[in-house]
């Protein structure tokens, strides 16, 4: 077992640095694969693009390759449409504007063999709202855990309609008392809940988790996970074409026609590539201005052209990931405020624009060269700058341009989108790029932030989403898919939108 994982692991390096190797064979057929095939379940091979940034400690994003293996859990799951479910929590309950009881679930163990209680939610808790840098879901939100008997009281300092929502976050998964250092370093090794175990990483090369077959839910059809970190997207793809890789994280679009359209898969990303008005200073401080370079961008032919139609061409801020948003866009109430604002596009002839954008996304340099041509055939004059992120971004925030292209994510940790209107688009908002302030908007952003989670608050939402696209502060020109690989055999594996969750109970591999 040990000298396949070493061969994979070693495999992938070799690729990551151009070496083409025949790796067909690294796997089918090995007495290992027909054993575990016939009597526990083959372990899955998975090569995913971003190593650990910070030692996979759950307080960082790294607690998200957690979830992806299903370790380490949470009180609480978010359903498709982002509504609270049943984590190791079983139910909970408002008991005032700032307080929330959750019951913790009996009979889970942790992987280290020590049992859940209350006490260790309530630890684990606390240990996030202590540490530096603090997890991001907990920004602006100041929360403390205490025990109640089976119990958790959970409570903010104001209130917050999304406690239940923020609990969901991979950021906040519990894990067991001997996870936690004095030095607050926090060790996932051994320490989860869920149907695999931790049993190994290997730095920033890979991980090894076996199934744990005291787990409090479903068994795992896998015996395991073997998990391989490969940045470079050509070897990614080649581990999927060659057989030496399950399930393969985010395949290069300019790679997806080397391999059999059978093993991809397309999944719809809460990330939407937008191109940023500013609405201050400049030519399209006039909201006719705005309205005239709206009309100007053609989606469609970015789409296909860019992308290679692997992407959804955008109808509002919000896309697919979210599938309630497309239909709350017939309401009658967002149709209204859609149209309540809207401006009569300015005749342009020779307006002079710079637009910006960054390079660390490949894709965003050649949207630009395509915005510009649409633009200056509506009658603008077009000056590009486009530098790395980081030499960029506080010059965006500044308003130094007269429109920028931003690839945005839409939902970060609690799957909910108010988040990123408020920074985005509101007065007071911290990642203002538009520079735009508009009390009316504001108005209906704190109205769907306050609003409980829910068919109201989604509604609440998309009026706001329709107020912002009225004005012209931001034009959503598409949003992302994230191809995922899937070997022939493979089955069960999840495709995530919010990339919280990839290998579960029922992921399996036919060998």
């Amino acid at each position: 077992m040990i000298r396949n994982r070493t061969a994979w692991r070693a495999a992938a390096l070799l690729l990551a640095g151009g070496v083409a190797l025949p790796l067909t064979g690294c796997f089918s057929g090995s007495p290992q694969d027909s054993a575990d095939s016939d009597a526990a379940g083959a372990r899955i091979t998975l090569a995913m693009l971003q190593p650990p940034r910070s030692g996979l400690t759950p307080l960082s994003d790294d607690a998200f390759k957690l979830s992806r293996w299903s370790t380490a859990e949470t009180l609480i799951v978010l359903d498709d449409n982002g509504d609270a479910q049943p984590g190791l929590a079983t139910d909970w309950e408002q008991l005032s504007d700032t307080e929330w009881r959750f019951t913790i679930r009996s009979g889970v163990t942790f992987h280290d063999g020590t049992d859940l209680t209350a006490e260790q939610a309530a630890a684990s808790l606390t240990a996030a709202t202590m540490a530096t840098p603090l997890p991001r879901i907990l920004n602006g939100v100041e929360l403390t855990a205490t025990v109640d008997g089976d119990t958790v009281i959970v409570t903010t300092a104001h209130r917050d309609p999304l406690v239940p929502q923020r609990l969901s976050s991979p950021q906040l998964a519990i894990l067991a008392a001997a996870a936690y250092g004095a030095d607050g370093v926090v060790d996932p090794v051994g320490h989860g809940t869920g149907p695999f175990e931790l049993v190994d990483v290997d730095g920033t090369a890979g991980a090894t988790l076996d199934r744990y077959d005291a787990y409090w839910g479903e068994a795992a059809t896998a015996s395991g996970i073997d998990v391989t970190f490969v940045p470079d997207g050509t070897a990614r793809a080649a581990a999927l074409r060659t057989g030496t890789a399950d399930v393969v994280e985010a395949i290069p679009v300019g790679q997806v026609a080397q391999i059999d359209e059978e093993l991809i898969h397309e999944v719809p990303m809460p990330r939407t590539n937008t191109l940023y008005m500013n609405t201050s200073t400049g030519p399209f401080a006039d909201p006719a201005a705005r309205a005239a370079a709206a009309a100007a961008i053609e989606r469609a032919t970015i789409v296909d052209t860019v992308y290679e139609g692997r992407a959804d061409v955008a109808a509002g801020l919000l896309g697919p990931a979210l599938p309630w948003a497309a239909d709350l866009r017939d309401e009658p109430g967002y149709e209204s405020e859609l149209n309540d604002h809207e401006a009569t596009p300015a005749k342009v002839n020779g307006i002079p624009i710079t637009l910006g954008t960054f390079t660390d996304r490949a894709e965003l340099p050649e949207v630009a060269v395509l915005i510009e041509q649409q633009l200056e055939a509506a009658g603008f004059v077009v000056e590009q700058d486009v530098r790395e992120y980081q030499y960029i971004e506080a010059d965006a925030l500044d308003g130094a341009f007269d429109a920028f292209i931003l690839s945005r994510a839409t939902i970060i940790d609690s799957g909910d989108p108010v988040a990123y209107l408020t920074s985005d688009f509101s007065c007071a908002g911290t990642f203002n790029i538009s520079q735009f302030c508009d009390p009316e908007v504001d108005a209906l952003i704190a109205k769907a932030s306050e609003t409980d989670a829910g068919d109201e608050r989604r509604e609440a939402i998309m009026r706001a989403e329709a107020a912002i696209l009225s004005r012209h502060a931001a034009i959503p020109m598409l949003h992302e898919r994230v191809i995922q690989g899937e070997a022939a055999g493979v089955s069960g594996v999840d495709r995530d939108p919010r990339e919280r969750t990839l290998i579960t109970v029922s992921s399996t591999v036919a060998r």
